[in-house]
């Protein structure tokens, strides 16, 4: 197990994707700190410019404007990120699906600008129609997508994790020994700090700003080698005639999550498949989801919205992982 040498603790941070990042890091006496910060910001402007929906230039919106028929060139970036977006979603039978591009933009969280409303049935069956990560065809060993017509990818529910994961290797391959890396919540810890223990964080739990998440105890992670991801609706939702609707939602439907859980955090090898989890299991809801994840050996848990409050319950996997 890496260690760093001893050397002062610096942080980084700037902001990539709609959100920030941050860095905190051991450095020996003399690193150049801003070359390494120039380097974690180039390495998230990598993800932005392959994989962004917001970016008319980034190679996912020009797959999205090909012909059908075409078969478009991957960045290797992009195609990793894309192979293990088809990995979760086939093992979770569809819960997560890198194809709901119309569905994201309809429901009014999407780069398309249309504003967020319940939409009709009649909309919500055409836009699922248009999608689906079956549609998906690769060659050339994963590194060419075929656009059969209409096929909208979004990765927002992989990015930033995957983009955690590149700064992460960049850092690494940079010799620091020791980094906790944060983009926009999702993330990855390598490496243990100059006393010979992990890296520590506290899981995310709040449900809303105002509910009283001090109801729930602290729960903190021990990151060695790992990465931590959350997903859940206190970020992006809205309300309409007294529902609220969150901005995760079912592929197999069209819908927002019905009663999705307030938060649900996966710890994996690396923040790209945590990520990916975190969305799936979400989707899956509170019951399904913690039947999965158990079954499959996850590390995962789920913060949910009950009567009394919010209640908590997590996988043997996700415990195993809780600092003592």
């Amino acid at each position: 197990m890496e260690r760093a040498a001893a050397g002062s603790l610096a942080s980084l941070g700037g902001e990539t994707m709609g959100t920030r990042w941050s860095v905190r890091l051991y450095a020996r006496p003399g690193a150049d700190l801003h070359a390494l910060h120039a380097g974690i910001q180039r390495q998230l402007d990598r993800v932005v410019a392959q994989m962004s929906t917001w970016d008319a230039d980034s190679d996912l919106s020009r797959y999205r404007r090909a012909d059908p028929g075409a078969w478009q060139a991957l960045p290797e970036e992009f195609a990793a990120v894309l192979a293990c977006a088809i990995e979760v979603a086939a093992a979770s039978d569809g819960a997560f699906d890198p194809t709901l591009g119309p569905l994201v933009d309809l429901w009014g969280f999407g780069s398309a600008g249309m504003p967020r409303r319940v939409p009709a049935d009649t909309e919500v069956e055409h836009a699922r129609a248009q999608g689906g990560w079956r549609r998906l065809q690769r060659r050339a060993d994963g590194r060419e997508l075929l656009q059969p017509g209409g096929l909208q990818l979004d990765l927002s529910a992989i990015a930033k994790g995957y983009g955690a994961d590149l700064a992460a290797t960049y850092l690494r391959a940079h010799d620091i020994a020791a980094a906790l890396v944060e983009v926009g919540g999702e993330i990855r810890g390598y490496g243990r700090k100059p006393d010979g223990e992990p890296w520590r964080v506290l899981v995310e739990s709040a449900a809303d700003e105002d509910a009283g998440e001090d109801a729930l105890p602290p729960r903190v992670l021990r990151l060695d080698d790992a990465a931590v991801a959350t997903s859940g609706d206190r970020w992006h939702r809205f309300e309409q005639d007294g529902q609220r609707y969150a901005h995760t939602l079912d592929p197999r439907s069209g819908r927002p999550v019905a009663d999705a859980a307030a938060s649900v955090s996966v710890v994996a090898a690396d923040a790209m498949h945590a990520d990916a989890w975190a969305t799936a299991l979400t989707v899956m809801g509170a019951g399904d989801g913690l039947a999965f994840a158990e079954a499959h050996g996850l590390a995962a848990r789920f913060v949910v919205r009950a009567d009394d409050g919010l209640r908590e319950t997590m996988t043997a996997a996700f415990a195993a992982h809780l600092a003592g």
